[in-house]
């Protein structure tokens, strides 16, 4: 680990402010990937802002839903009582993640802002675009069985790792940021970016802009929601494959569906072809067929990776059988 400046900051704009002072300065939250990237030599700040005193940990109820704090940890976000009684499938999706000691470092702001697991971008001997823009992408014809299958380009096929964002996609969470002297709302649809020609940037944040608070409006899934979660062990894993489901029925009939996969892009996967198809159709095991079958007709396999088309149909389809029992 490169040796930095550490700078406690006492509120959000001193944080803010002091991250303008310097842009080659990283925001430390729970700090369990920036630590891990520190030490790989992935990252190298010059200087560490801890947030650690700013607060931003309140998890409170609104006019139309939850906000949640971004520096609330993953494990008070997932037991909260208001996550577990409105939005019971974002409290799923956090505990099929990591260990329960992670969870209790780890904050909602630092989850969406974690990057990719690939190998090669942690090797720093390979060549990686996302680490080293102009450099390469080993993983395109390396060993590459956990890598994308949608929305990857010559310049990248490493997936986003979250298990908590994916239920966020579903639930078409909106992002709260806060930058040098102003504040924005980012979709969630919108925050994390394909790779592209820029597979160094995943997300959509401006230099030195720090999330606030995740914004959750009221569903109508009731008790038709499921994720699941595939992976190579049981627990501490990365998912191969994993998707978050709503639904919203007139007795058998699909009134809509929120559909995300993730393991499989550089970001949460919306699967907006089978959600337009189930849009009216009867729930039933053919039409959740059919819809996984729509979704993956436009997957790209590489070289290791052709069993996730396969797996994420059956997985799909899997969600919505249990997000139909209820």
């Amino acid at each position: 680990m490169n040796p930095f400046k550490f700078i406690s900051a006492k509120d959000t704009n001193a944080a803010i402010a002091a991250h303008h002072q310097n842009n080659q300065a990283a925001f430390l939250a729970g700090g369990t990937n920036l630590m891990d990237l520190m030490k790989e030599h992935v990252a190298l700040p010059n200087e560490v802002i801890d947030l650690g005193r700013i607060g931003l940990k309140e998890i409170k109820e609104t006019a139309n839903g939850v906000s949640l704090g971004a520096l609330a940890s993953n494990t008070l976000t997932a037991n909260h009582i208001l996550v577990r009684k409105h939005f019971p499938l974002l409290s799923k999706a956090i505990l099929a993640g990591a260990s329960a000691q992670i969870r209790n470092m780890a904050t909602n702001g630092g989850n969406l802002l974690q990057r990719t697991r690939c190998s090669y971008f942690y090797d720093i001997s390979m060549p990686c675009n996302k680490r080293k823009p102009g450099s390469g992408c080993a993983a395109m014809e390396g060993f590459n069985r956990m890598h994308a299958i949608f929305g990857w380009s010559d310049q990248c096929v490493a997936v986003y790792p979250s298990d908590m964002a994916i239920a966020l996609s579903t639930l078409d969470a909106r992002i709260k940021v806060s930058g040098n002297g102003s504040q924005r709302v980012i979709e969630m649809k919108d925050f994390h970016l394909l790779p592209g020609s820029h597979p160094e940037k995943d997300n959509s944040l401006s230099s030195g802009e720090l999330i606030t608070s995740i914004e959750l409006a009221k569903n109508s899934f009731g008790k038709n929601w499921a994720y699941v979660k595939v992976r190579d062990r049981n627990s501490y894993a990365f998912a191969l494959v994993s998707v978050a489901v709503g639904l919203q029925l007139d007795k058998n009939t699909i009134q809509s569906a929120k559909i995300a996969i993730g393991g499989v892009a550089h970001k949460p996967w919306r699967a907006l072809n089978a959600e337009a198809f189930l849009k009216g159709k009867s729930a039933t095991k053919a039409n959740f067929l059919k819809a996984a079958e729509m979704e993956m007709a436009a997957a790209k396999p590489l070289s290791h990776n052709q069993f996730k088309i396969d797996m994420s149909k059956n997985t799909l389809v899997s969600a919505l059988e249990v997000a139909l029992k209820g």
